[in-house]
């Protein structure tokens, strides 16, 4: 018996009920060597996939309902609305967002939260540009991250051999400490920022004790060294527009190669030792001179003071004798015998023995005057024993 399973099934549909199973067919009727005869036809560009019966499969895919279609809307809804919250980003103090929009640059962010269309629209980067990085030329740090121990290093032959401007061989070993300065330049115009980096500060390194003298690198024109490195390692790196700030370039170590490394040292203690002994003159000059000057300054006080002293006594003299004399031209006997007077009382004054005799016996007394560098008069009985 041959089942028009199709409008069954149409007709169970309309009825509102489930369509029975479809019951198992004879493989020995004759409608199955029929259907076996006439097999389903394939998808082609010349049939568009219809089947025997002229009919496009993909209209029944068109009449059929879905019974979850408002729950597969609310996934695709939610699904939107992820998509759209997923463009929500922050942007940390030391760092800037760049934005680009379809691969393009479009705009720079700074800290704090922002919005940016989702992938595939708008990415965003965030380089940390307060962060100093640092980049070793002639040298390698090893172990710092696993142990933080200082003065594990390994040393690039290649790159700290340099030739300097007296023709003799150095080996030179530096650090470059940098920072970002434009993030678009930074991102965009150089690949390897790290690799441009160390590659311009050893030819920057090469140039200057190119143009130096192997005693003056290794002993004290290392300060002028580091300074026109910095230079001219910024001025390399503006060019390539790498969007890098140079903080300081700052020397390890430089030292000669290990053949001649004696003799340099030997040269180098020489001149230290010259150094030293000149430091000591200076500072026994600096200590000694301004005490002479002190001295000097002291005396020609000392000198005005009593300049100033004997010209004031001589003027006070002088106007004491003025007057004197003014006093004299009234009256000659009267100050005459003043000035007698006032004289005889200084010379009493400072005697400290006094004699006093009448006049026969001053007549007799025989004046003594003690001199200087003289002796006490001996007594009566000393020139009696002699």
């Amino acid at each position: 018996m041959n089942w028009d399973w199709d409008k069954l099934q149409e007709k169970r549909q309309k009825q509102g009920s489930n369509p029975p199973p479809r019951p198992p067919q004879d493989l020995d009727s004759d409608d199955m060597g029929q259907e076996e005869e006439t097999p389903r036809a394939r998808r082609t560009p010349f049939n568009n996939g219809r089947g025997p019966g002229g009919e496009n499969p993909f209209s029944k895919i068109a009449r059929m309902r879905f019974p979850n279609g408002r729950a597969a809307g609310l996934v695709g809804f939610a699904i939107v609305v992820l998509w759209l919250l997923s463009g929500i980003y922050i942007v940390n103090p030391d760092e800037q967002g760049v934005v680009l929009r379809f691969g393009k640059y479009d705009r720079t962010e700074g800290p704090g939260p922002h919005y940016a269309w989702p992938v595939p629209i708008e990415s965003v980067y965030k380089p940390q540009v307060t962060q100093v990085l640092r980049s070793e030329v002639g040298f390698r740090s090893v172990g710092q991250a696993a142990t933080f121990q200082q003065g594990q290093l390994r040393t690039i032959p290649e790159e700290a051999s340099m030739l300097t401007g007296d023709e003799n061989i150095v080996n030179v070993q530096f650090s470059v400490q940098y920072k970002i300065s434009d993030p678009v330049d930074y991102l965009f115009n150089v690949t390897a920022p790290a690799a441009l980096v160390r590659n311009a500060a050893e030819a920057a390194m090469r140039e200057v004790i190119g143009n130096s003298q192997i005693d003056s690198a290794i002993t004290d024109g290392k300060l002028k060294i580091q300074s026109e490195a910095t230079q001219l390692l910024q001025t390399v790196l503006d060019r390539y527009g790498a969007g890098i700030q140079v903080l300081a370039v700052q020397l390890q170590d430089v030292h000669p190669p290990h053949e001649v490394i004696d003799a340099f040292k030997d040269v180098a203690s020489a001149r230290e030792d010259k150094s030293r002994i000149i430091n000591e003159a200076e500072a026994y000059r600096n200590e000694l001179l301004p005490k002479a000057r002190g001295q000097a300054a002291a005396m020609g006080n000392e000198a005005a003071a009593y300049s100033a002293t004997r010209v004031r006594n001589a003027e006070g003299d002088a106007s004491r004798f003025e007057a004197l004399r003014i006093e004299h031209d009234k009256a000659p006997k009267v100050t005459e015998q003043r000035l007698y007077f006032e004289a005889v009382e200084d010379i009493l004054s400072n005697a400290n023995e006094k004699v006093l005799m009448d006049n026969p016996a001053a007549g007799r007394a025989l004046p003594y005057l003690t001199l200087p560098g003289l002796g006490a008069p001996a007594s009566p009985k000393t020139l009696e024993k002699k």
